[in-house]
């Protein structure tokens, strides 16, 4: 399974994507995103509050929202 780590820039903010070329799917990382959108200083805190009040509404996550490790600055996972 061969997989591609990328970085995509949204107005100039950095977006960890995943190709999956044997499944042929994009992983994004919803932390990245949630930054973007929101502008959040902590966006793993914000992305943790929203999963737990989702939860507490009775809303089910996807099965596709899943973790796995990617690729961050400086080379870390």
């Amino acid at each position: 399974m061969k997989q591609q780590y990328a970085i995509q820039l949204y107005e100039n903010k950095k977006v960890r994507t995943l190709w999956d070329a044997g499944q042929k799917i994009r992983h994004i990382s919803i932390i990245d995103v949630i930054e973007v959108l929101t502008n959040a200083d902590r966006s793993r805190k914000y992305w943790s509050d929203l999963e737990a009040k989702l939860k507490e509404e009775g809303s089910e996550l996807s099965e596709y929202i899943g973790q796995f490790k990617m690729q961050a600055p400086p080379c870390k996972m």
